[in-house]
């Protein structure tokens, strides 16, 4: 077994982190952003946002209910028409400012999404990184909508195509890149013309809210953007759906909450948009580049320290190289140095929850059970904090739950495979399909096993597919729609045509 030993949880640390933490945060609104204002709950309703490393508080933020969730759905619709009337020109000018004052902010961004949600400052600097491109994308395509003139078959009159603003959306939003799944979902909606109500993830509402003011910074108009921070997420939302204004939702999120919003979004026909769960299958051939594709693994199981849905969750490794890959692998898994994310040479910091850990620990502790092979890692980290260790599990049974379930955390089941046919049959055989990782040298089978693995997206040679202009999304139970890209702004657009004859 490879042992970790680069850790870093002392209780002076874990002092120091909270310490830093507590600064990271420092003047963020922590109220409701409603009608362009930042206003308190009724009654002074708060909730206490908590450091991951520490287990202390960091902040108390404003508790919405339904009364704040419904003001936040008249702002919009006060704002509407007004925003739908705003030339594409004007709405591209706002959003890249939008992107300039986040960039300029960068470094304050990352450290409070470090401090509330506790993955390491690199990956969080890498986040701000990526959510401000949502901006400068956005601001770029706002001035492309599309459109369409033609005859028609007949002769008798031209069709006409254009597309407008689809209306007020909801947006909800997870912990796991507080920035990033935010920008995602405002900014082609406000390139569209919509006007939004944001509903961040109470883990982390804190990056949310420091958005929502740079944005105000930005010139956005009073109403549209408006972020309710909540601990009673199934009611608020709930509510905004049963309001007839509203008629857009985007989520991301575990398909077992999408499932139920679609079941309430159903009842007034609104249009969504689900960014669910995944199951990463990570194949490697014998023909791969071991050293590229350990560097692949280690993207994509380690980004955001495992918690993310594009996170590999399931590794293949083609037999002749399977001893080869799990050393390698293993080594650079144990070499991680853990501890609070703020720390200056922290690699992984702790998960999110206790709740969070312990799924782990029930995944790793089911897979042992039924024959799975401790390579590396395999427990919590003691002290405070919500820590685990990056693990590798060889030998994998085919009934671990591990293998069906997505596992959020720096955990690596490896599964030996034989011939191409089987691997392709062992990757599609889950509910999900949101990403797949491909490593071989051979181009042209690589790109023959992606065209037949049943994934919204593929990586091949390459542990990361992410990209503001790439279409992000899944098939299966991954969700319906696309992220990014110009198909990002199309799932804010109706589609309206016209039969015209002069």
């Amino acid at each position: 077994m490879v042992q970790n030993v680069k850790t870093q949880h002392t209780h002076d640390t874990t002092r120091l982190s909270h310490l830093e933490a507590t600064a990271a945060v420092g003047d963020v609104p922590t109220q409701l952003l409603i009608g362009g204002e930042w206003i308190s709950a009724k009654g002074g309703r708060t909730f206490d946002v908590m450091d991951p490393a520490t287990e202390e508080v960091l902040a108390a933020v404003s508790d919405g209910d339904i009364a704040e969730a419904i003001a936040a759905v008249d702002a919009a619709e006060e704002a509407a028409a007004d925003w739908k009337a705003t030339s594409p020109r004007r709405r591209s000018d706002i959003l890249m400012k939008c992107f300039h004052l986040m960039n300029d902010q960068a470094e304050r961004l990352a450290r409070m999404i470090t401090a509330e949600n506790g993955k390491a400052l690199p990956d969080a600097r890498s986040e701000v990184t990526y959510a401000a491109e949502f901006f400068r994308w956005y601001a770029e395509e706002a001035v492309r909508a599309p459109g369409e003139l033609g005859p028609a078959p007949a002769g008798a009159n031209q069709i006409m195509v254009t597309h407008e603003p689809i209306g007020i959306a909801v947006l909800v939003t997870p912990w796991n890149f507080p920035a990033a799944m935010a920008t995602r979902k405002i900014a082609p909606a406000l390139a569209a013309g919509c006007t939004c109500i944001l509903k961040p993830a109470a883990e982390t509402p804190l990056t949310a809210l420091a958005i929502g003011e740079i944005m105000r910074q930005a010139g956005v108009p009073a109403g549209v953007v408006n972020i309710v921070t909540t601990t009673k997420a199934g009611p608020v939302v709930s509510a905004m759906l049963h309001d007839k204004r509203v008629r857009k939702l985007s989520f991301t999120g575990s398909t077992g909450v999408g499932r139920r919003l679609l079941h309430e979004a159903a009842d007034q026909v609104i249009s969504c948009s689900m960014e669910l769960g995944g199951n990463a299958p990570f194949i490697v051939f014998d023909d791969a580049d071991v050293e590229t594709a350990v560097a692949g693994a280690m993207v994509a199981k380690m980004r955001n320290g495992g918690e993310a849905c594009t996170a590999a969750n399931r590794f293949y490794v083609q037999k002749r190289i399977l001893a080869e890959f799990m050393r390698r692998f293993a080594e650079e898994m144990a070499a991680l140095k853990v501890g609070p994310g703020l720390a200056a040479d922290t690699q992984l910091g702790p998960l999110i929850t206790e709740a969070a850990v312990a799924k782990v620990e029930r995944l790793v502790d089911d897979a042992i059970a039924k024959g799975a092979r401790l390579v590396t890692g395999g427990s919590r980290l003691g002290g405070e904090g919500f820590y685990y260790l990056p693990t590798v599990l060889a030998h994998v049974s085919p009934d671990a739950e591990i293998l069906r379930e997505e596992i959020f955390g720096p955990v690596a089941p490896i599964i030996a495979f034989d011939t191409e046919d089987e691997v392709v049959e062992l990757a599609n055989d889950t509910e999900y399909g949101l990403v797949s990782y491909v490593f071989s040298r051979d181009l042209k089978r690589a790109l023959a096993v992606a065209g037949r693995l049943e994934s919204g997206m593929v990586g091949i040679n390459r542990g990361v597919v992410s990209d503001a202009a790439a279409p992000f999304g899944g098939m299966k139970q991954s969700g319906l729609g696309r992220e990014g890209s110009n198909h990002g702004m199309l799932e804010y657009l109706e589609t309206k045509y016209i039969a015209a004859t002069w």
